[in-house]
């Protein structure tokens, strides 16, 4: 137990930087174990005040600053990465753009202290054109409150170091060896639950919808993107645009006698399977989501021009 507390001591503040910064660049770090044990080793008057949180501020702007200019630059591009490493890409981007749409610039100041939400929410900032001194401000505040929180909650409890640490070192190996039994099993959960999903649920090529449209057929095309995307990018004409939420509230109004096809811009089409899914289970035979999305149809269309063109050339008289 002294080496521990020695080890933190010695290197507590390197750890806390080290670590904040990595939950803030998304891997899978809580960080708020060590603001706690921070707080502690402040409350104990091993750490001060103002180097604590000052470490965790920093740490969390450098990362938050890295993903805001991503933002910029890349555009919706930079949520497909982050929501690759995400066992839920479907809720990962809605859920973050739907708390945006409600709270509006304030959601910074508060994304931190969500889960799933503070890494995403610097880079969503960015790709909504919010302006730096806006993004710094109230990032910058909400960065403050988290901090100063997680450290304020260990110097609360900081007469309880030894007993905890005690713990800790007894108990230590076996807590450890538990905790990872269960990541490991929620990770191989969510992993086969996606592949079950997606083994199950059929896609639909661009190209078969346009041939099922061109048939005469009349497949009902539903838009899964958020508003902000939508305006961003055009979407498939004559589909309607609906949220999940929505469509799944009045999906008894949905034909049984013709196809459904489903689009998002999301990694690995998550939103239109999962929804797709959802249908199926509830008797929807005919719901199939669009391989690919709305990239995959501006993609056709676009190889379907040069073809044209080609053949144009090729065809017209010398």
């Amino acid at each position: 137990m002294d080496a521990t507390i020695q080890f933190l001591t010695q290197h507590g503040t390197i750890m806390l930087f080290l670590i904040v910064l990595a939950e803030q660049v998304g891997l899978p770090i809580p960080a708020l174990p060590m603001l706690i044990a921070a707080g502690a080793l402040v409350g104990a008057g091993q750490m001060g005040f103002w180097s604590a949180v000052g470490t965790a501020i920093l740490a969390s702007l450098l990362a938050d600053q890295l993903w805001f200019e991503l933002g910029r630059r890349q555009g919706r591009q930079v949520l497909g990465w982050l929501c690759r490493i995400s066992f839920e890409p479907m809720s990962c981007v809605r859920r973050a753009e739907e708390f945006f749409a409600r709270h509006g610039i304030h959601s910074l100041m508060i994304a931190k202290f969500i889960p799933g939400l503070n890494t995403i929410a610097p880079p969503l900032a960015g790709i909504m054109g919010l302006r730096m001194t806006q993004y710094l401000l109230y990032n910058g505040i909400g960065t403050i409150l988290w901090a100063a929180s997680g450290i304020g909650l260990g110097i609360v409890f900081s007469n309880q170091l030894d007993q905890a640490l005690a713990m800790v070192t007894k108990l230590g190996p076996t807590v450890a060896l538990a905790f990872l039994g269960l990541v490991l099993g929620y990770v191989v959960y969510k992993a086969l639950h996606r592949y079950r999903v997606e083994r199950l649920v059929p896609r639909l090529a661009a190209r078969q919808l346009v041939e099922k449209i061109a048939a005469g057929e009349n497949p009902v095309i539903i838009d899964l993107r958020p508003h902000d995307a939508r305006e961003d990018v055009p979407g498939i004409p004559s589909s309607l645009a609906l949220s999940l939420d929505e469509l799944l509230a009045t999906q008894h109004k949905l034909p049984r006698d013709r196809d459904v096809v489903l689009y998002c811009a999301c990694p690995r089409d998550a939103t239109s399977v999962h929804v797709a899914w959802k249908l199926r289970e509830a008797g929807f035979t005919r719901v199939w989501p669009l391989a690919g999305g709305v990239e995959a149809w501006h993609t056709m269309l676009r190889e379907s021009g040069q073809a044209a063109r080609a053949s144009y050339i090729h065809t017209a008289p010398a």
